[in-house]
């Protein structure tokens, strides 16, 4: 895990022509307001979001490959 430190309007870019731009907007009271800008086809969602997603998948919709 790379761990930077931005403050205020400060920005983080990811991939080799800045695909996903992540901003610092604010910081009120232990809280810090992100805004991430990325392309469509880029999943972008909490972690709490995605796992609750994940679980609820059902299995038949899961593909196993015999081999």
């Amino acid at each position: 895990m790379l761990v930077l430190r931005r403050t205020r309007g400060e920005s983080i870019v990811i991939g080799k022509n800045a695909e996903i731009i992540i901003k610092i907007l604010r910081d009120k009271e232990g809280v810090i307001f992100i805004g991430i800008d990325a392309p469509k086809s880029v999943l972008v969602d909490r972690l709490e979001t995605y796992e609750k997603r994940q679980k609820e998948i059902p299995i038949s919709n899961l593909s196993c490959s015999s081999g």
